[in-house]
This record gives C-alpha cells, structure tokens and sequence, in this order.
C-alpha cells in the first residue's frame, strides 16, 4: 500500500471528524432543510447522475456482472427520484438527537438523564449500490454524524456523482462538504486504511456480498455493526392458505431478485406438497426462475415444465440474488426449524400458515434478525418499517438487530446534574 492512499484516507476521516461538530450542533429544522434541499439537488441534476451511472453499468456489462448484481447498481431518473424521496422520508422522522431514554433523581437528589448523541463519524462500506451512498449520508446527517463512504469500484462514477451533489448542497446550507467524503478512488487499500482509523472512525459499517462483510468483520480495528447475507426462507406449513402463498412466494422471490431481502430456499411442509408445490413454482417458473430441488421436491416437480437441479449441499447455504431457488419438502414444522437454524444467516425468515400454534411457535423459536407470518420477506425493510430509509440490517445481536434507521445509527451519554455533590 503506498503512503499516498493512507494519508489521504486518514486525512479525509479527519475531515469528517472536524466537521461533525457543525452538524451535531444543529437542530432538527436545519437538518431536515438540508435533507430537502439535498433531494431537490438530486432531482435537478438527474441526467448528470444517470449519465454517471451509465458508465459504471458499461464496464460492468462487459465484465460480465450477475444479473441482480446489475439491478441494485442500475439508475434511472425514477430511482434517482426514490432515493430523493427517501431523504425527504428520513426528514419527516422524528429527530433522535436529545431525546431521553431513561432518567431519574437518585435519594440524595443527583439529577441523571440517558441521552441519544451523535454516534460521531460513521464509515460505511458497500458494493455496487448507488442507493447507499445517499440513504447512509442522509440518515447519518439526520442523526448528527459525518459519514465516509466507501461504494466500491462498480459504482465509482455514480457514487462520485452523488457525493458532488450532496457535498456541494452542504456548502450552499453554510456547512461543512466534508461531513460527506467518499474514498472510492483507493480501492481497496483505501478499505485497509478505513479499518485501522481508530479514533477518526467510531464505528464501520459494511453492507454486500458475504465476503466483503467477512473481510471487515475479520480486520477491522475500528467497531463494527455486522450486516449480513441474506439467506432468507419461507416455510409453507401445512395449514398455509396456499391462494395467498402463492402470491407471497412469487413476490418474495421476483419482485426485486438481487436485494438480501429477497427469498432464497423455499421449504413446504410434506402434508401439502404434491398440491401446493406445482402452483407455488408456476410464477416463478415462468419468470424463468431455475429450481434447485431437493429428491421429494424434484419428483412433485415432474411435468410441469420447471427447469430443476438436484440440490447440492452448496445450495442450502447460498444466497443466489439471481432467478434461482432452493426448494426442499420438510416433514413437518420440527424439521424446518432445524433446516433455518443450520442454514439461515440470521436475516430474514417467514411462516406461510393458518395455525396459530405454528405460527407461535415459528416466532418464538427462529433465532434471526426479522421473524414474520404470513408476509412477503420483502417487506424486512427500513423503508417499510418506517424508518424512512435504512443504513443496513443488522445480523448481530448486540447494540442493533435488523433494519437500522435513525436510532440504530445513534450513541448516548449519561448527564448528571448535582448541587454540590460529593460521594461519602
């Protein structure tokens, strides 16, 4: 690594770190005219990020990326203008900062209040997914914090493109550009160096492949919120109203393919599956989706013109973010619950069932991050959970688990307020 990209690294954290403070001292109306101001500036300089992007998407076109891959790396002027409407969401949320999580005046009259705080300077690291860069400067400027962005080589027209419209809306508000740098032009040297920039960075946040998050996780001398995979089933018991799992398991699977909210193994419980398989995979099937089956699976499957594979042992443990399936017959609720607890990744998992006991039980006993019944894996969401955006899903169990929004992305400190106090 030459000492080029370290100190331009350790220099652009220590932008971020010097900045931070303009922010923190902001109150909510000037950080939700930023907000504004920020997604009105996407909007009006659309064609600029779209004609970015299209460069990033013909280098990786001819590299040959996956298909899902391509679809979160993809923008269009509507999708410029989601994202801007998801700064705008973020902005109606309640402010975080300030706001007292416990409080009490101890029998010798000390005053003690637990406050949310800025968490600092925040350092994310993702792949191919333009998004990120403004959901993660949007929630963290909301919620008082710098942030360093780290989007990958992929996006690196895009992600430039985007951080010049944020930085230079930061400017026209009176604040400092760098309360959003970006280090994509380091590569991943510049990654190393975000990793050891304990002090400058007060918490590291990967979001992609489970590689990337592996490898941060693993290195990192800065904390780390670990966001994971998303190796999501949806068990179809069998009570499951299967009109309706039908609907679900199509929306689950094919309403966006390369997201980790996305489902990937398909478990129907043996009572119902020579009926409900063949309809659970006819949309699937014709959306080209190709089916790794297990024995029980692959035989129910015969005849109705689904392209199958045996399933591999690889398979039950992939997250595939392309037009491919796990599918497995279980017999019964006791054995799908020790296939989610031997293979999920702790994201997402989702019970198809009119059986209150399963659905209890289902809820109870899946140790991941989101637990639903009878709702499609997509809606495991910070977006639809209302957080306005999200700035990943948490895996871990400590501090943060699952969608994380405003809160999630927030520290505290203890204030104490005595009248001379002194301890005996």
């Amino acid at each position: 690594m030459s000492t080029s990209v370290e100190n331009s690294v350790l220099a652009a954290a220590r932008a971020a770190k010097d900045a931070q403070p303009a922010l923190a001292r902001l109150h909510r109306g000037a950080k939700d005219r930023v907000l504004g101001a920020m997604a009105e500036a996407l909007v009006a300089r659309a064609e600029e990020i779209v004609s970015a992007n299209a460069r990033d998407l013909a280098a990786a076109d001819e590299s040959g990326i996956a298909p899902g891959l391509r679809d979160r790396l993809a923008l269009d002027p509507e999708r410029v203008g989601a994202i801007a409407q998801q700064l705008r969401d973020a902005a109606a949320l309640p402010d975080p900062i300030g706001e007292v999580i416990r409080g009490s005046v101890l029998d010798n009259g000390l005053e003690l209040r637990e406050v949310r705080v800025p968490m600092g300077v925040i350092g994310m690291v993702y792949e191919a997914r333009p998004n990120v860069t403004v959901d993660a400067a949007g929630l963290a400027l909301k919620a008082g914090s710098a942030v360093v962005l780290r989007g990958g080589s992929a996006a690196l027209h895009s992600n430039t493109a985007l951080i010049a419209v944020l930085r230079d809306v930061l400017a026209e508000q009176g604040l400092p550009r760098d309360l959003v740098v970006g280090i994509d032009e380091h590569g991943r040297d510049g990654v190393d160096v975000l990793m050891r920039s304990r002090g400058l960075v007060d918490v590291l946040i990967p979001r992609g492949g489970a590689g990337l998050i592996r490898r941060v996780v693993e290195n990192s001398l800065v904390p780390v919120i670990e966001t994971g995979t998303g190796k999501t089933h949806v068990l179809v018991d069998a009570s499951a109203d299967l009109d309706q799992a039908v609907d679900i398991v199509a929306n689950a699977k094919l309403q966006r393919i390369g997201v980790c909210n996305a489902l990937e193994t398909l478990l129907v419980h043996r009572d119902i599956a020579a009926e409900a398989l063949p309809r659970l995979t006819a949309p699937l099937v014709e959306a080209g989706v190709r089916l790794h089956a297990d024995e029980q699976a692959a035989a129910l499957l015969e005849g109705t013109g689904a392209e199958v594979v045996p399933a591999t042992a690889e398979d039950w443990d992939t997250e595939y973010l392309a037009l491919e399936l796990a599918v497995a017959v279980v017999e019964d609720l006791d054995t799908a619950l020790v296939h989610i607890r031997e293979h999920s990744t702790g994201h997402t998992e989702s019970i198809l069932t009119r059986d209150l006991r399963s659905q209890q039980r289902f809820l109870a006993e899946v140790d991941s991050a989101v637990v639903m019944a009878n709702a499609s894996t997509r809606f495991s969401d910070g977006g639809e959970f209302g957080f306005g955006a999200e700035i990943g899903i948490s895996t871990q169990k400590l501090h943060a688990r699952g969608p994380m929004g405003l809160r999630e992305i927030t520290a505290s400190k203890w204030l104490v307020v005595g009248q001379g106090h002194v301890r005996p």
